[in-house]
């Protein structure tokens, strides 16, 4: 039986999310990935693995050399699961921000009075 991974496994690794950061400028290959990081060549392949199970990367052959690039259409799935919470934190910081004017001007209000 296949495990099935998903996107939210993947980008929980901070290992992860960073060759993520640094396949979305270009393509690379795993060894230019692993210069980037304090482990082996053998777990960068493991992250990229991983990645590339749960589509957020694609690879593609180039001659012997093997270039992965990050696949955009799948980090918008990532950001349309937090788009539904961006509203609620939107109005939570709007309600904030009016309470605090609120308070404001209820000082203000006692400073004239004075």
């Amino acid at each position: 039986m296949e495990i099935r991974r998903d996107i939210f496994q993947a980008i929980a690794d901070p290992t992860r999310r960073a060759i993520i950061s640094l396949i979305a400028l270009k393509a690379m290959t795993p060894n230019a990935i692993a210069e980037h990081f304090h482990t082996s060549r053998q777990a960068v392949s493991q992250h990229l693995r991983i990645l590339t199970e749960c589509e957020l990367v694609s690879q593609t052959q180039q001659g012997r050399e093997v270039y992965y690039q990050l696949y955009v259409n799948k980090m918008k799935e990532i950001d349309k699961w937090l788009n539904q919470f961006r509203k609620i934190w939107e109005d939570k910081l709007d309600n904030l921000e009016k309470y605090l004017a609120k308070i404001q001007n209820q000082k203000n209000i006692g400073k004239q009075k004075k």
